[in-house]
């Protein structure tokens, strides 16, 4: 997938706390930024559901969504 560049802004606690995960992980700030918004937006959790079941995007989309959600009120 192609790469584009953008400027955000960020409180400086989570900048650095990105570099502190970076560093630990062995990966570049953009890499730990996108890796974290993936995760939050459950785009991996899709991936994963995509690649492991035969279902079409928009149930597969679905139930990510469904997911996200539970673990969301779970966490609350």
């Amino acid at each position: 997938m192609a790469k584009v560049r953008t400027t955000l802004t960020i409180d400086e606690d989570v900048l650095r706390a990105v570099k502190v995960q970076a560093a630990r992980s062995g990966m570049g700030d953009s890499e730990a930024i996108e890796q974290s918004v993936r995760r939050d937006l459950g785009l991996d959790l899709l991936a994963r559901m995509w690649s492991k079941a035969n279902m079409e995007p928009e149930a597969a989309m679905e139930l990510a969504v469904a997911e996200q959600r539970a673990t969301r009120r779970a966490n609350r």
